[in-house]
């Protein structure tokens, strides 16, 4: 019968009706919902009301499965594929996860093994604020000028963990750990997606420190110009979480920021499996 669908933007993203991720789903079905992610990017089912068991399973349909050793203050205490995104105090401190995603970015463009999918179930949110927004990188790679393309498709871009301004909130003890866990590793600043075929930036906002071959001063007006192209409103959708709203977004073609926009005292809770892509990067 095929999936029901609505779009969401003009230039990507979509809502599937009427599928319910807590029954079990055959393999059409899934390769249904495989072939619309890579052409949207983006798909939205919401009103799911799942367990993290059922989400993990789900997820694991699409590929291997990320346990998250790397980020390890931030895994559910039961379950190392799923990653919390919270601001819920734990004993009263403040949550590790409090300020992650405040920046744009491609899930684990850092590491060897980026993510190729994204899959965040809601679990709580600020009746006002606390958006997700996501920008398409292929149509921004598509609309830029034949010479542009022609300066970019040959470049390596340096990507550092803790360049992101949360890291340096952190303790030197801290920043040692990390950084034996994170080195900068160079990754292509255009990317070929593997199932369409279509280029897209590979682009970030404050984790692209230089490209391989050039000085940060001379490769930052370049990362900043490119990065304010992607997120021009033409190629991004801004999503308002209702609880139970399941998203799966694909790193390869997005970038995607979680907006601090809502007032204090008021709490926004995700669960994230991540599945890995193929290894590309260089460390450098």
């Amino acid at each position: 019968m095929g999936l029901q669908t609505k779009r969401l933007t003009n230039k990507f993203g979509v809502e599937i009706v009427g599928l319910d991720l807590s029954k079990p789903i055959d393999d059409a079905t899934i390769a249904d919902v495989w072939k619309v992610w890579n052409e949207q990017g983006l798909v939205l089912m919401r009103g799911q009301d799942i367990s993290p068991e059922a989400h993990i399973a789900f997820s694991r349909r699409f590929g291997e499965l990320d346990k998250h050793e790397a980020l390890e203050p931030f895994r559910h205490p039961q379950y190392d594929e799923i990653f919390m995104v919270s601001t819920i105090p734990v004993n009263g401190k403040p949550s590790a996860s409090e300020n992650v995603g405040r920046h744009w970015h491609s899930d684990l463009s850092y590491t060897q093994h980026p993510a190729m999918g994204s899959l965040f179930h809601c679990q709580v949110v600020p009746d006002v604020g606390g958006d997700t927004l996501f920008a398409n990188t292929v149509a921004a790679y598509d609309s830029l000028s034949g010479k542009m393309k022609e300066v970019i498709d040959g470049l390596w871009g340096v990507h550092d963990y803790l360049a992101t301004p949360t890291q340096k909130l952190k303790s030197p003890e801290v920043l040692a750990r990390l950084r034996e866990l994170h080195r900068p590793i160079a990754q292509p600043l255009v990317l070929t997606h593997p199932v369409t075929g279509r280029k897209a930036l590979y682009i970030a906002e404050t984790l692209i420190t230089h490209f391989v071959g050039m000085t940060p001063e001379e490769s930052q007006p370049l990362v900043k110009f490119l990065f304010n192209h992607t997120i021009d409103p033409l190629y991004t959708y801004r999503h308002k979480w209702t609880k139970g709203d399941f998203i799966m977004w694909d790193n390869r073609s997005l970038i995607h920021i979680a907006l601090s926009d809502f007032e204090k005292g008021a709490h926004r809770l995700f669960f994230r499996t991540t599945v890995l892509g193929e290894q590309r990067g260089e460390y450098v």
